[in-house]
């Protein structure tokens, strides 16, 4: 009951944080394209982009983290943790595709066809704006997601914290444009608003990469690294236990799954094997907080 209870508690809050995300999102990117477009800034129009697919994945995250939530059933016998882990690949490869255009529109102005910009007050005003809340927003998220251990979340918070480092490229490219306005000798700064847009596109690919490459490993049920060893010695280190192999792992969303099999004492009764695989179970989820663990005792073999 008292399980049921912080488990209730756990979805609600991540539930809330989610939710308060969607709605920064939705201020943040009406706030840039209307900046952007009276600007004629194609930094802050590819931050306007960025946040857009922002908002697309805050939305994902909700409804994954809704439905993540849900219980195992008849058809998903491990519950619907890979809903999250589904939701972040989305998210990595909306991204991808708006960095793509990002680049080709930099490199378009660049090359072929300039742009006149008109920086005011309020083009670093929005900016501003979307680093203080991508900062307060990003530390909500990362504190949720590692207490309930969501991937959902983390990639979340993932996205709101580039942003700040994204808007901080964009701020620095509409400060070079005004040198440039300012100092004919510096005139060839006009190009670091493109130039800045490059930035905040290289920046997404290089942690979209680092997204996308967890996800696929979880997608597929990539263990650990190190867990099966750390879970075999421990196993083994437990008096009456002689043998532990096959251990199995897999991640669904935030649970973990481990199967084990052990060589046991074969003449023990069955009232001593069971305590003694509740003893190994404790064992794993002090390695791992809150892991399903199933075990499989066999008997040793006998010697003549």
């Amino acid at each position: 009951m008292v399980n049921d209870e912080i488990s209730q508690r756990g979805e609600h809050e991540k539930r809330s944080v989610a939710l308060t995300s969607v709605l920064a999102a939705v201020g943040l990117t009406v706030l840039k394209m209307i900046v952007g477009v009276t600007t004629g800034s194609l930094g802050i129009l590819a931050e306007a982009a960025h946040s857009g697919l922002d908002l697309v994945a805050t939305l994902m995250t909700f409804l994954a983290v809704r439905i993540s939530g849900r219980p195992a059933d008849h058809t998903h016998h491990y519950g619907h943790g890979k809903v999250e882990n589904l939701s972040a690949l989305f998210e990595t490869l909306l991204l991808l595709v708006t960095c793509a255009w990002i680049v080709y529109e930099a490199i378009h102005r660049l090359v072929f066809h300039q742009i006149h910009l008109e920086i005011n007050v309020w083009a670093f005003l929005v900016m501003g704006i979307s680093i203080v809340v991508d900062i307060s927003r990003s530390r909500a998220l990362y504190r949720v997601a590692r207490q309930f251990q969501s991937q959902a979340l983390e990639a979340d918070a993932l996205h709101f914290s580039t942003d700040i480092w994204s808007s901080s490229v964009v701020i620095l490219g509409l400060i070079c444009v005004l040198v440039g306005k300012r100092i004919p000798t510096l005139s060839f700064l006009h190009h670091a608003d493109a130039v800045a847009a490059i930035g905040v596109a290289l920046i997404v690919v290089y942690i979209s990469g680092q997204l996308i490459l967890r996800t696929i490993q979880a997608l597929l049920d990539v263990a650990p690294i190190g867990l099966r060893k750390k879970i075999t010695m421990a196993v083994e280190a437990l008096p009456g236990v002689n043998n532990c192999h096959d251990v199995r792992i897999r991640y669904s969303g935030p649970q973990l799954f481990v199967d084990i099999h052990v060589l046991i004492d074969g003449n023990q009764t069955l009232k001593d094997a069971h305590t003694l695989t509740e003893q190994i179970e404790q064992t794993i989820q002090k390695l791992v907080p809150k892991a399903d663990v199933v075990v499989h005792p066999e008997p040793y073999p006998e010697t003549d």
